[in-house]
């Protein structure tokens, strides 16, 4: 098939891009990386009246922002980038362990960060990874500004997020993970295909334990899934064998996979049984 028709325009800045979203709102497509844009184009899953190209928008495309705080990813930073950049390895290793999980070089070295972050597909990578380190995504209009949406509010639902028409993702800020402790697992039929069963974690070590752990599944619901009574679990035990046994307890408890055309949520739930008790092995080292 082939797209229906539309009206291209590439954007000039900023401004001119949040001009048109406010001009056109649900009638609008932004194209950045168009790594799942474009099929979703040719297929006729997508018949926006404007498709709105804002690659050459150099707010848009800076280097990295290192503070003390946190990491600010611009929109248009492209998944290669995560593998390539001396600033993601030291200070976003979460991001940097995933990367590589992240489809194919092709479409990593289009696709956008941010564009996936939009997209919020309940079985890619990056969507999991913000909601597990508790990022930001920076959202800008032309008529309301800037705001800022934490990864753990932004999803609502399958392929539904908290952007309004008129909005654009400008950046997304991770915390800096130089002294956090990182685990990523995924079980995909082929490498690069979209996980069947995922998991992005992060926690600080506190005493014998560790405190503030954040894990986040992914291919396994609607959306990026934030295992709040496990992460709770880990941080009351002493030991990795203790860690274990109660993580595993809450995962029964709390952990319902929905199927999808590949893989059954008995044998989802299977799987995350294996990734978890592998991920809080890896936090405790």
């Amino acid at each position: 098939m082939k797209a229906a028709p539309f009206k291209y325009i590439r954007a000039e800045s900023l401004e001119h891009s949040l001009e048109i979203l406010a001009a056109y709102g649900d009638e609008a497509r932004v194209l950045a990386g168009g790594q799942s844009l474009l099929p979703s184009l040719s297929l006729r899953l997508s018949e926006p009246a404007v498709l709105l190209d804002i690659n050459r928008v150099a707010a848009l495309s800076c280097e990295p922002v290192v503070t003390d705080a946190h990491v600010r990813l611009p929109a248009l930073m492209r998944h290669a980038q995560l593998l390539a950049s001396p600033i993601i390895e030291a200070h976003l290793s979460l991001l940097h362990q995933a990367a590589p999980w992240i489809a194919h070089p092709g479409i990593r070295h289009r696709g956008t960060v941010c564009g996936s972050l939009a997209v919020g597909d309940p079985a890619s990578e990056l969507p999991a990874c913000a909601v597990a380190a508790g990022a930001v995504l920076i959202l800008q209009s032309h008529a309301r500004g800037t705001r800022a949406v934490p990864a753990r509010e932004f999803y609502l639902g399958l392929l539904h997020n908290a952007c309004a028409p008129d909005e654009l993702i400008v950046a997304v800020e991770f915390p800096r993970m130089d002294h956090l402790r990182t685990t990523f697992r995924e079980v995909a039929r082929r490498r690069g295909d979209y996980a069947m069963v995922g998991l992005a974690g992060v926690a600080r070590a506190g005493g014998r334990g560790l405190s503030q752990p954040g894990l986040t599944f992914f291919g396994i619901g609607d959306r990026p899934l934030q295992a709040s009574g496990i992460c709770a679990a880990i941080e009351a035990a002493d030991t990795a064998e203790q860690a274990v046994t109660l993580a595993l307890e809450a995962y029964e408890r709390d952990i319902s996979p929905s199927a999808d055309l590949w893989c059954s949520s008995q044998a989802k739930k299977h799987i995350g049984r294996y990734l978890l008790e592998e991920a809080v092995h890896e936090l405790f080292q």
